[in-house]
């Protein structure tokens, strides 16, 4: 598994979240150049989930059908993402379109099957994630053939940008769950933000505000916070093991930073000019994955 970003929410956000965030959501959809394509599956639960029974599947051009299928295999811890990127490693069928980057392959849980699998999306192709044949996420609509892609301007699917296509869209982490019923409309950037091109950058983690169990804090590792309080524009963490990441939270449970350490900073700057006044929660996540938690105020 990849590399853990859990989300940490204090118990007032607790009571909001905790209606969804009980099962798995697509959280990441990768749609670059020629065969770099990639679905990111996260587990929003404070407990593992088996991947028995789950299929990653592709209605093709406006198909109301399935076209495709992946049967996924595997376990997602708490918390954790899986990956499945296109296992093309040649050109196949007689095509052009080239072999995928052994570099969004690296980052891959689970390489899809040969033509025509799931992963041989290319903008205008709905994606589900189902559990024994119902549907626990849908990407798109189904049986809407949108054109070249699905766009920015309403009905989506003529007139504006093309967003499905030539994108990476990371979900929201304010979403909590997936989309259960085929929509109305498929407005892709209510729940994802959009990324530029053959960005992978973000493939093996996700950030999310559903609430994290108590079990799930480690506070073993040495971590300092100053100042604090701290009436300043900016405060330094200090910790004992090297820092994966850094998650602020205000007092409702949403996130409002968010940095990632290098490979050998033990130490990091965090900048706080435009927070206002208040307590706040700084999540601290290890190297070794484990995650420290520090009450900060600003004053």
């Amino acid at each position: 598994m990849k590399k853990l970003l859990l989300s940490v929410v204090m118990l007032s956000a607790y009571i909001t979240t905790n209606a969804q965030c009980n099962e798995l959501f697509i959280s990441e959809y990768v749609e670059g150049t020629g065969n770099d394509k990639a679905i990111e599956i996260f587990n929003p639960t404070n407990s593992p989930i088996s991947l028995s029974g789950y299929t990653l599947n592709r209605y093709s051009n406006g198909s109301s059908t399935i076209t495709s299928t992946l049967v996924l295999a595997g376990t997602i811890a708490a918390h954790d993402v899986f990956v499945v990127v296109n296992g093309q490693t040649t050109v196949q069928n007689g095509g052009t379109s080239p072999a995928v980057s052994p570099a969004l392959q690296l980052l891959a849980d689970q390489l899809d099957g040969p033509y025509d699998a799931p992963t041989y999306f290319n903008g205008n192709d709905a994606v589900t994630l189902e559990k024994a044949g119902a549907k626990v996420d849908i990407f798109g609509k189904i049986g809407e053939d949108p054109g070249t892609a699905w766009t920015t301007v309403f009905p989506f699917t003529g007139t504006g940008t093309w967003i499905t296509k030539d994108y990476t869209l990371r979900r929201k982490a304010t979403v909590n769950g997936g989309v259960t019923v085929n929509p109305t409309t498929f407005e892709a950037l209510v729940e994802y933000d959009s990324l530029a091109k053959d960005t992978w950058t973000g493939l093996g983690s996700h950030t999310c505000s559903c609430p994290v169990g108590i079990n799930e804090i480690d506070n073993s590792i040495s971590v300092i916070v100053y100042p604090n309080p701290s009436n300043s524009n900016f405060f330094n963490v200090t910790s004992s093991e090297v820092i994966k990441g850094i998650e602020l939270f205000n007092v409702v449970g949403q996130q409002v930073i968010q940095l990632e350490g290098n490979k050998t900073d033990k130490q990091l700057l965090v900048e706080t000019t435009n927070l206002p006044k208040g307590v706040y929660t700084v999540k601290v996540l290890s190297a070794s994955n484990k995650t420290t938690v520090v009450k900060l105020s600003i004053q």
